[in-house]
């Protein structure tokens, strides 16, 4: 008898975190484990015996889709040219947002109570720092661009795909290629940035005050 019940519970737990994957992905993380069982089509206790708040719900979500953002930063800083490395990590990324509604939040999001994400992104963050570094070292950033900078360009290639989505989902791509040249070094033609970048902690309060508004 036990041995049918678990597998039971392996299928209705698949079942959910394949129903939040499509909600998030289509509305992004600021559902509810409610809306979660309807789409899954089982009972909201099914859903709270398997997951006991949302916050382990986007954790059992997006841990994997974090770690191919990692082996992709991997793959970034291997590039034989720093800038095709910085190109290729951000154009994942932006990919995989225009696809998904919820990574690109939960990029930008907090990591409370997902520590499973904060861990990824523990391991992730170097990366970055290494590959925008790199870019900048070999002279094609340009120089006063910070890896902070990228927080800012990620929320506004994420605005634009979600602007476009329901007209032209590819044409994110546009804008991007728009932010590429304003971070290519030009000798002679960079127009000085005005502002600063954020510091860390001015990243986190930001992140934190968008987590609060989505709630």
């Amino acid at each position: 008898m036990k041995k049918p019940l678990r597998a039971d519970a392996e299928r209705n737990r698949r079942r959910i975190v394949d129903a939040a994957r499509e909600l998030f992905a289509s509305r992004g993380i600021d559902i509810t484990l409610d809306d979660v069982a309807a789409h899954a089509k089982v009972g909201v206790g099914t859903v709270y015996r398997r997951f006991s708040c949302k916050e382990e719900l986007i954790d059992g979500v997006f841990e994997q889709r974090m770690q191919e953002m990692l082996a992709t930063a991997e793959s970034a800083l291997a590039a034989e040219d720093p800038w095709d490395g910085l190109v290729l990590f951000l154009a994942d990324l932006f990919a995989g947002m225009s696809a998904d509604k919820g990574l690109g939040e939960v990029v930008l999001g907090t990591d409370e109570g997902c520590n499973g994400i904060a861990q990824m992104r523990e391991r992730i963050d170097p990366y970055v720092d290494r590959i925008v570094m790199r870019a900048r070292d070999s002279g094609q950033l340009r120089a006063d661009v910070q890896v902070n900078d990228l927080f800012p360009l990620i929320g506004m290639i994420g605005a634009a795909s979600e602007f476009m989505k329901t007209v032209e989902p590819d044409n994110w791509k546009r804008y991007f290629t728009i932010v590429l040249d304003g971070l290519r070094s030009t000798p002679g033609a960079a127009t000085e940035l005005p502002g600063r970048p954020l510091t860390a902690e001015e990243i986190s309060i930001a992140k934190a005050d968008m987590h609060r508004r989505r709630r």
